[in-house]
């Protein structure tokens, strides 16, 4: 497989920041995700790059190796073990040959030890044949973009991550920014290892009226000033629906009511919810009528004699 810059598949340099990588990573994967480009091979391999090129250059670890060794940046360390572990066995061979009657007398201690060790540890049992190491595959992560009224409700919905259609169940309730683990949906195993994991990052779109701060939601309400000076019934909005509530008499502006279990659901709790916080805000009414006027002037006369 040719060496893929992911640098250059994100399109940023070699000293961008972690916010600028990630930046450019979000905007490119909108641009090429799948499911708005149907059928086009081209940009589903290109998603597939961008993913592949976020998820080392995200980590700071990864991309610490992924600048050191290039493209084995996956197995470098393994890689820079076995060449010293190399050296130090030829160099034993040479002490070997070099010793007396050309025996083993060259490995003392620890070091006869290590020698047996790293043959033995290398081998299958039959024949002295050295076996390839196991590595697990690449760990692969991708972002799924929905809004507040997609986790509103537990639903399934198909990915496709480089390539292949995973099915996945969203529970409701998952929060922005909140990532989870797919076991065993990375790449291949090398040498019969395991395979890597997918990482799925939520990306979660409030286009709602509400705030949401985990289970909780708030919202603010409009109340007439005839309503909060006389009380009355009112009908707000609720995540799920309308209710009526009944405003006191001299109801004050900032006034805030708790709906009790009408927030967002709990994540992974079934039937459980959070509750809704409504603050009043009281309007002042303008372009008043002559006859509003003359009753308003009344009513200060009324109040300050």
């Amino acid at each position: 497989m040719p060496f893929i810059d992911y640098y250059k598949v994100l399109g940023v340099d070699k000293k961008a920041t972690e916010t600028e990588i990630k930046k450019a990573y979000r905007k490119m994967a909108r641009k090429h995700h799948p499911d708005l480009n149907p059928n086009d091979k081209q940009a589903e391999l290109k998603f597939k790059e961008l993913n592949e090129a976020n998820e080392v250059l995200s980590n700071s670890e990864n991309r610490k190796k992924y600048d050191q060794y290039g493209e084995n940046w996956e197995h470098g360390e393994e890689y820079e073990k076995s060449r010293q572990n190399q050296q130090r066995q030829q160099q034993q061979r040479q002490q070997q040959s070099n010793g007396p009657q050309g025996g083993f007398n060259g490995f003392e201690g620890g070091d006869y030890s290590d020698f047996f060790e790293t043959m033995f540890n290398q081998s299958n049992g039959e024949g002295g044949q050295r076996r390839s190491p196991q590595y697990k595959g690449q760990d692969f992560t991708t972002e799924l973009n929905l809004t507040l009224k997609d986790v509103y409700t537990t639903h399934k919905r198909t990915l496709t991550v480089n390539g292949k259609n995973i099915r996945i169940t969203i529970a409701a309730g998952v929060e922005n920014g909140q990532v989870i683990k797919i076991s065993g949906y990375g790449g291949e195993g090398i040498s019969g290892g395991p395979k890597g994991d997918l990482y799925i990052t939520f990306s979660i779109d409030n286009d709602t009226n509400f705030k949401r701060d985990k289970e909780n939601l708030y919202s603010t309400v409009s109340l007439d000033l005839y309503t909060a000076v006389l009380g009355g019934d009112i009908t707000v909005n609720t995540f799920d629906g309308k209710v009526k509530l009944n405003i006191a008499a001299g109801t004050q502006n900032n006034t805030k009511v708790k709906l009790k279990g009408k927030g967002f659901p709990v994540y992974k709790k079934d039937g459980a919810f959070g509750d809704l916080y409504i603050t009043y805000q009281i309007t002042i009414p303008t372009h008043l009528s002559d006859k509003e006027l003359e009753l308003f002037t009344e009513l200060s006369k009324i109040a300050t004699s």
